[in-house]
This record gives C-alpha cells, structure tokens and sequence, in this order.
C-alpha cells in the first residue's frame, strides 16, 4: 500500500521535523495527516482510523508512550511507529508494552523511516491480511484473516496489528518450534540482535496476556527452552 489512497497520521509537536516528515511521506505517495499534540492526536485517529500512526515519544501534552496506549485501549489497531530520542533500550520496550509496533530512534534517515513504514503497511495489509486460508485455528481461538480478528466463542480480541500477524505465524506453523531470528524475520523483517530478540519477548508477553486463559501458565503458546516459542496443535 503504497499511494495517496494511504492514510499516515503524523503525531509531531516539532514544526520543522513535521514539516519534513510530512514531505518525504507525500513525495512517495501517501496521504498525510498533521497533529502537533497527543490529545488531536487520538481523537483523530479513533474517528478517522487512518492506516498507519507515526507518534513521537515527547509531545507538550504528555507522553507519546500514554497516547499510544489511550489508543489501544479505545480500540486503535492500525500499526503504530514510534519516534524515540533516546536510544535506552527500555524507552523501546516500554513502547512496545504500551502497544507500538515499531520504533525509530532519533535521529534517523528518511530512507529508513519509510522503509519500516512500508514494512508495517505492508504487513498490516498485505502479506498477512489476505493469502492463505481465511480461517485459522489455535487452541479455542479462532483467527479470521479476513476480518482482521480474533475470537473466543463469543468474545474478540483486541490484538494490536504486530500481535495478530505474529499469532498468525505460530498458528501457521502450530506445533512447531520457531526460533526469535525466525519469527523477527516473518513478523518483523529484521536481521537478529539482542536488542530486537527481546522485541519478541515483549510481543510474546502481551499476545500471551490476551489469548491465555491463565497468562502466568500459558498452555497455548509455550517457551522452547534455548529455541524460541512454540504454539500447540
């Protein structure tokens, strides 16, 4: 998903960073939305559900790592990249707990902006949206790709887009013990570092949280000592 038809919300209070996001967004063909504070920012993004949110971490109204979570919790599901200033590690992983997909640490290349940008579309949208089987099965969970959904029974699960493609991964390969350099690869498209290994252990945490009866014993997807992580048959 790569034109104008695109939605980007750009989250940014810094007028000239804005400004050149903006253009480099525009000049390879998305549609771009400005907010310069958290709070236009959410209400913008639950009422105009835009196709990806870029937010920065440090906004005059509070914090980029609170607003991604308000927009969580009120139902935002579309990929969310975060810009960090700092290059703490657990600036990174605290974005990912509140439910960013991704992250870019300033200062950062436009050329690899868009790239994850692109990856995150194209995940969101592509890949992992529309090939395969519609319906996938894991445990009592049933995962429809064409809705973009979870379900048990009754009830749907509120999974963030990064969480739904990696529970499509295990659910493809159920049974399987998939290593974090494979599933950093699938899911992600990153070459493996301590670092963006641990992203997957964040990731596993918070699916684990949503789709476990009993998260503190998962039963459905379990840790392969030395390898990775596994989801039943």
């Amino acid at each position: 998903m790569m034109n104008s038809t695109t939605h980007i919300l750009l989250i940014e209070d810094d007028l000239a960073v804005a400004r050149s996001l903006q253009d480099g967004l525009e000049r390879d063909g998305y549609l771009v939305t400005w907010k310069n504070s958290g709070v236009q920012g959410v209400v913008f993004a639950r009422d105009h559900a835009p196709h990806l949110i870029i937010l920065d971490v440090r906004l005059p109204d509070g914090s980029g790592f609170d607003f991604c979570r308000q927009m969580r919790q009120g139902g935002v599901r579309q990929p969310i990249i975060m810009l960090t200033v700092q290059k703490d590690e657990m600036d990174k992983v605290l974005g990912l707990e509140m439910g960013a997909d991704d992250y870019v640490t300033k200062p950062y290349g436009l050329r690899e902006l868009l790239s994850r940008v692109r990856a995150q579309l194209r995940r969101a949208y592509g890949e992992f949206s529309n090939t395969g089987a519609d319906l996938l099965y894991a445990g009592e969970l049933v995962i429809d790709r064409s809705r973009g959904q979870v379900a048990r029974g009754d009830q749907v699960l509120n999974l963030t887009p990064t969480e739904f493609r990696l529970l499509i991964h295990l659910a493809r390969h159920a049974g399987q013990a998939l290593t974090r350099e494979q599933l950093l690869e699938a899911v992600w498209g990153y070459d493996a570092e301590v670092e963006s290994e641990r992203t997957v252990n964040v990731h596993i945490r918070r699916l684990r949280e949503k789709v476990e009866i009993d998260p503190s014993q998962p039963t459905l997807i379990l840790t392969v000592p030395g390898i990775g992580y596994r989801l039943v048959s």
